[in-house]
């Protein structure tokens, strides 16, 4: 019920109304067919996506429980690449350009479940349905990937990919908000953790007083104060 509420409100701010439905077949796709979207973390910095929901320019609710996994970018150390792949797409596809769009993700760096909120400009559907070129087979290329950043504390970046390869085109959007602990709404109790996080892999040696400067901030990790508390975060502009 909370879900079919909140997607209610999505739709009503996006401009979409809820008494006009559609079967996806009806509302057909794009050019290209689907358009997919892909997650990903900086290096050993874990966090995994267990729920989406797109709401699409035409009209099309898609609900995401099986979501292709969270990649690591092993060149996402220092600062956030602008070539980072989409590691393959076969479950995260949309039919349209989205609207709106909520996910549930477990940061495993920062032991909680957040929640993200998304609504995208309206631009955003010409540059999804405007040709970038050719790809090194001669098709026609497009922007038909969205990538998704997921950094410490809960920090979301936007990227569209083009098919034709070169770096990734940052996305900005309309308005976006991150949610966590008493705040949680649709996601709370969503968590493919249910009895707590533990670092694992390269993570516990990785982050020994690492400084990660993401392109505008700086993400300094410290150790713990006390062993439940997971890791703390400052944050500073570089150079500062």
């Amino acid at each position: 019920m909370k879900l079919k509420i909140a997607l209610a409100v999505v739709l009503l701010v996006s401009g979409c109304r809820a008494s006009e439905p559609l079967s996806p077949e009806e509302t057909g796709t794009m050019p290209y067919g689907k358009w997919g979207f892909a997650f990903f973390t900086p290096y050993a910095l874990p966090a995994i996506v267990t729920h989406a929901v797109v709401i699409d320019s035409g009209k099309v609710v898609s609900t995401f429980r099986t979501l292709d996994s969270t990649q690591s970018d092993p060149d996402t150390v220092q600062f956030w690449s602008d070539t980072t792949p989409n590691g393959g797409v076969i479950f995260n596809k949309v039919r349209h350009p989205p609207v709106s769009m909520l996910f549930c993700w477990d940061s495993i760096i920062d032991k909680k479940t957040y929640e993200t909120w998304i609504i995208f400009k309206p631009s955003l559907r010409e540059t999804m349905l405007t040709p970038t070129g050719t790809d090194r087979y001669g098709e026609t290329a497009w922007y038909k990937t969205m990538l998704f950043g997921l950094a410490p504390e809960g920090k979301v970046k936007i990227w569209l990919q083009n098919s034709a390869g070169g770096e990734n085109v940052p996305v900005e959007p309309k308005r976006m908000v991150t949610l966590s602990g008493d705040r949680l709404d649709i996601c709370k109790g969503v968590t493919q953790h249910p009895n707590g996080y533990v670092y694992y892999g390269d993570t516990p040696q990785f982050i020994k007083g690492k400084n990660y400067p993401l392109r505008q901030l700086v993400i300094v990790i410290r150790p713990p104060a006390e062993a439940a508390g997971g890791f703390r975060y400052s944050l500073s502009r570089p150079g500062t």
